[in-house]
């Protein structure tokens, strides 16, 4: 086969298409559900597929009773019957997320070892029940999110820290059910499928101490409110860790992950005559220097035919970061998955038959309304032909303001899944 441009990035989005497919809840959450139990059945639970979860439940189980809310982002939410659906603000915690947390907390209060809690976690809960520790309040929440984001701290560090200035997260939120039976039905969203990382773990034991937030703190230079260093000092109540018999009835069962996701799209490429490679579905570090490490093999594939013979589907997962330097320029648009790709494309001038799709499964890259962005062999041309510096617009992590003039961005709205990042470069 001859790929040509408009080819080979359709191929891309097919790919993307397929990965987001494997991961939506209406598809694959019932075969996931446990039995009914004698007693009530409370569904509680937050993410970016929180919603959709909720109405998976009421689909599969039409003709059970069913209480409880969920939190999800806003304009994330669908219609549901018997389970509320509560919208709220993410990445930076808002009041909104604040009021449900604490209801959903309410709401595994007082149940019997007869009832069943449902908890349908997807990634960006943490953001969303932002229910503060003792001593803490939602300024502090607020103000310890925008540092972390901002630091170049990895998911894993950034939960860690929020777990132990949390009410609700690091199994709080199963221990508060005891001794009722407590089903996470999880989507995960960070590196590794850690359930103690997704959605910062509200009903899994947390093996992680007060030392290791004070640690993470320290290592990346993080400006705590006052009260909150003291919280981590004091160090007063540790989360429920492993062995706890308050959660000697809780299970956790993943229904997708990155590695399904890309495994889906691994199937779609061989459908259309591409050899895929599966890179890993857990790839961290800075977005613009993963984007250049990605071009060196695909420069590799093209050259030597190693890892492997063009044609051939470079697939990757993970979550990357934008570290935002002291000095740097305020005002830059775009996320993590444009900005991985606009460090690709300055590593791979020059490279032909090459392409390149990076978006976010959720469908929202960073602050943006894209989901991330498709390249090919002429964008850096394009965009100097539209007086587009692509260097600097990196170092000013400012990436949408090259992808959007060119029309090269990926519009999918709100997926209402997340798996992470999808990363897919196919070399003809």
């Amino acid at each position: 086969m001859s790929w040509n441009n408009t080819m080979a990035r359709a191929a891309l989005r097919r790919c993307f298409d397929a990965a987001i497919r494997a991961a939506d809840p209406r598809a694959i959450l019932a075969g996931h559900l446990p039995e009914p139990p004698k007693g009530r059945v409370v569904v509680v639970g937050a993410g970016k597929s929180a919603a959709v979860m909720a109405a998976a439940v009421e689909d599969a189980w039409p003709d059970r009773p069913l209480s409880g809310l969920v939190i999800t982002r806003y304009d994330h939410a669908v219609p549901t019957r018997r389970i509320e659906v509560v919208e709220a603000s993410h990445p930076v915690p808002d009041a909104a997320g604040e009021a449900a947390a604490r209801r959903v907390l309410q709401a595994v209060e007082g149940l019997t070892a007869d009832d069943l809690v449902l908890a349908l976690i997807s990634g960006g809960g943490s953001a969303l029940m932002p229910l503060a520790a003792e001593g803490l309040t939602l300024d502090h929440k607020q103000a310890v999110n925008r540092a972390l984001l901002a630091s170049g701290a990895t998911i894993q560090e950034m939960n860690c820290v929020r777990r132990h200035l949390s009410a609700i997260k690091g199994g709080r939120l199963a221990a508060a059910a005891h001794p009722a039976r407590v089903v996470t039905l999880a989507i995960s969203d960070v590196p590794g499928d850690d359930p103690a990382v997704i959605a910062s773990g509200p009903t899994v034991p947390d093996p992680s101490s007060f030392a290791e937030a004070r640690a993470i703190v320290a290592h990346y230079g993080i400006e705590l409110p006052p009260p909150v260093a003291a919280h981590l000092q004091a160090a007063r109540e540790e989360t429920p860790k492993p062995g706890d018999p308050r959660l000697a009835r809780a299970e956790f069962h993943l229904i997708a992950t990155p590695q399904m996701a890309l495994e889906a799209a691994a199937a779609e490429a061989r459908g259309m005559g591409l050899t895929p490679l599966l890179l890993g579905d857990a790839l961290e570090g800075e977005a613009g220097i993963v984007g250049t490490v990605l071009a060196g093999i695909a420069r590799s594939v093209r050259s030597h035919g190693h890892p492997l013979p063009a044609p051939a589907l470079l697939l990757s997962g993970g979550e990357t970061t934008v570290t935002i330097r002291p000095g740097t320029p305020k005002g830059g648009r775009g996320g993590r998955n444009s900005e991985c790709l606009l460090g690709f494309v300055l590593a791979a001038a020059g490279l032909e038959g090459c392409w390149a799709l990076m978006g976010d499964t959720d469908g929202i890259d960073g602050s943006e309304s894209n989901a991330g962005a498709v390249a090919g062999p002429d964008t850096l041309a394009r965009a100097a032909g539209l007086g587009l510096d692509a260097r600097a617009l990196l170092a000013a992590h400012n990436s949408h303001a090259l992808f959007e003039p060119l029309g090269d961005t990926i519009v999918t709205g709100p997926t209402l899944t997340n798996v992470n990042d999808f990363r897919a470069i196919l070399i003809a």
